[in-house]
């Protein structure tokens, strides 16, 4: 068996543990301020001014960079890649008039490690893409989604 054929198996295993049904709790709290809980207790505050949270949007942003990096780093780790360091930097381009949808999100992977072979890379982030991240399948299908990655020297300190 192969290190793929063993991802291939084992992603699914990790899918598995996600309930196909979700619940959460959003209570407003002032002017345009809302407070966001998950039921095992984790926090999130919206605000429309960004004074006291997050844009909405903002947080649409980090959750679809998020689920592609969970998918991408498993992956990579079944393919026995040495991951030392891994972030995105995300840009997204909206709709100028309502409804502000994203119109393209631009992804940069920086990464660090061993065994970063373009080949598995790209593998990663086309099954993230195309079957596994459910934040990018659940957004509009006309989203121009940009990804492109830059290899780093492990040992240099990250910029």
């Amino acid at each position: 068996m192969t290190a793929e054929d063993s991802f291939q198996e084992e992603l699914p295993g990790y899918k598995a543990k996600i309930s196909p049904s979700m619940k959460a709790t959003l209570t407003w709290s002032r002017d345009l301020v809302f407070e966001g809980r998950t039921p095992q207790g984790y926090e999130l505050d919206f605000d429309a001014d960004v004074q006291w949270g997050c844009k909405p949007t903002e947080a649409l942003l980090l959750s679809l960079g998020g689920c592609m990096a969970i998918d991408i780093v498993s992956i990579l780790k079944k393919m026995r890649v040495e991951i030392r360091r891994f972030r995105i930097d995300l840009a997204g381009e909206r709709n100028p008039e309502p409804p502000q949808y994203f119109r393209a999100v631009e992804m940069v992977f920086h990464l660090a490690g061993k065994n970063l072979d373009p080949r598995r890379i790209d593998r990663a982030i086309a099954l993230s893409r195309q079957t596994y991240c459910s934040v990018y399948n659940s957004l509009r299908p006309d989203l121009d989604l940009k990804i492109r990655y830059v290899l780093e020297d492990e040992n240099a300190d990250p910029a």
